[in-house]
């Protein structure tokens, strides 16, 4: 399947002009692996036809458009294609296939189907890790960023103050998506931290959202940890999860850690909605989503309420809530909202304040690749968000002296579905910055 998803010898010239030359040994034929990996390269590149590589099953799998859609958004992320850097093995019908990218190394298997004359019937990249661009600069990534259509910020810089290697929007307040659980996880670890609460205290699950997520499918009732709790909302942004720390917590304690770590304008999030109370809002009808718009704070209260209540007479299936979002971006500015200043200040805040263990539970997806990055950054954090026409990626970084960064990315376009990977491929570049 396609997840993203070679050789010469001469001799001496004749001594004499009158003695015939000396005969060139032919280069070794290519082997049917080399061959065809040397065709994958070509396909990724565009300059051959992926009909003319895959074999029927495969291309049944994986359709022609699909992979050129795949091809387009590799080459977004990584630029083109260069060339085989190794086959292993050369010969047989399957091997580890490690491709170079002008800004990546793309590894994974590949698999033959003598059957069809050799044609590919597996590939796959498992591992595609970034490489630094020699010439990449901070004003160059500014400006790819700058260039991107809709709204963006963007902030990259040491936490203890020091002056920012890149800054666009600092104090410009976007959509966060689920990035906004990191005040959630940070009003938990503060409690932790003073004695109020406990990682292994048990609570009972009561609350039910809409995936991303696991909880979702859980018995009601079921015991589950504070612990297990964070890690789920942070590790793989698990919605239910999120909604239970809140109802432990109670908004007024998050909007309270809000404003204690410096968010610039905490009304931007009142009233506070959980997760299942924003799709609720989404999935409604205009004139739903027009009141709640137009009221006060009290009056968008009374809304999220009415339409929350009628949600357990009547409830909202997963379809519905999906098709909410099918025709892309849904009323955006019905979200969580802070600026990169706002999520530096949370960090410095956390660092002061927050149990240990939040930092755990923040490494357990760290969505950052390659070995050169890992290397740069002993510690790496991560919350990312998203939903259509919203991204934030934001990192809470150490350096190999021990010096702490913030790095984080958003993305806001009302009018279009965004390019993830256009995002992720710039802030891996910022990664790999040479400090």
């Amino acid at each position: 399947m396609f997840a993203l998803a070679l050789a010469t010898a001469g001799l001496p010239c004749a001594p004499l002009a009158a003695q015939p030359d000396a005969e060139r040994p032919a280069p070794a034929p290519q082997t049917a692996l080399e061959q065809r990996s040397e065709q994958v390269v070509a396909v990724l590149r565009g300059e051959q036809a992926p009909e003319d590589l895959f074999s029927k099953e495969f291309l049944a799998a994986v359709p022609a458009a699909q992979l050129k859609a795949l091809n387009a958004s590799l080459a977004s992320q990584f630029g083109e294609a260069v060339e085989v850097t190794k086959l292993d093995p050369r010969e047989g019908t399957s091997a580890i296939l490690e491709i170079r990218f002008e800004r990546g190394l793309a590894k994974g298997p590949i698999v033959l189907d003598p059957a069809q004359d050799n044609r590919v019937s597996g590939l796959r990249f498992t591992q595609i890790e970034p490489l630094a661009v020699a010439d990449d600069t901070p004003a160059r990534i500014t400006a790819d960023l700058a260039a991107l259509p809709g709204s963006v910020n963007a902030w990259f810089a040491p936490l203890d103050g020091g002056a920012p290697v890149i800054s666009l929007g600092a104090d410009q307040p976007l959509a966060l998506g689920s990035a906004f659980k990191l005040y959630v996880l940070a009003a938990l670890a503060e409690d932790v931290k003073v004695g109020r609460r406990k990682w292994s205290d048990v609570v009972p699950l009561t609350e039910k959202s809409y995936p991303s997520g696991q909880l979702q499918d859980w018995p009601k009732g079921a015991p589950v940890t504070l612990h297990t709790l964070a890690s789920l909302m942070i590790a793989i942004s698990d919605n239910t999860a999120t909604d239970q720390l809140i109802t432990v917590l109670g908004k007024k304690r998050i909007l309270k850690l809000m404003k204690e770590s410096g968010h610039h304008n905490p009304a931007l999030n009142t009233p506070f909605l959980t997760t299942r109370e924003l799709f609720l809002l989404k999935a409604s009808d205009d004139m739903t989503i027009s009141s709640w718009r137009s009221g006060s704070v009290t009056e968008r209260a009374a809304t999220t309420a009415a339409n929350v209540a009628e949600s357990m007479v009547e409830p909202v299936p997963l379809e519905d809530v999906n098709a909410a979002f099918g025709n892309g971006p849904k009323a955006i500015d019905i979200e969580w909202f802070a600026s990169p200043a706002d999520l530096a200040r949370l960090f410095a805040h956390m660092r002061r304040t927050a149990d240990p263990g939040a930092f755990d539970i923040l490494a357990i997806n760290p969505s950052a690749n390659g070995e050169t990055i890992r290397a740069s950054w002993p510690y790496i954090g991560f919350k990312g968000g998203s939903e259509p026409g919203v991204l934030n990626y934001t990192w809470l970084l150490t350096d190999t002296a021990g010096r702490d960064w913030v790095l984080t990315l958003g993305w806001n376009n009302p009018e279009a579905v965004l390019d993830e990977g256009k995002l992720n491929a710039i802030a891996q570049r910022i990664l790999l910055l040479p400090r």
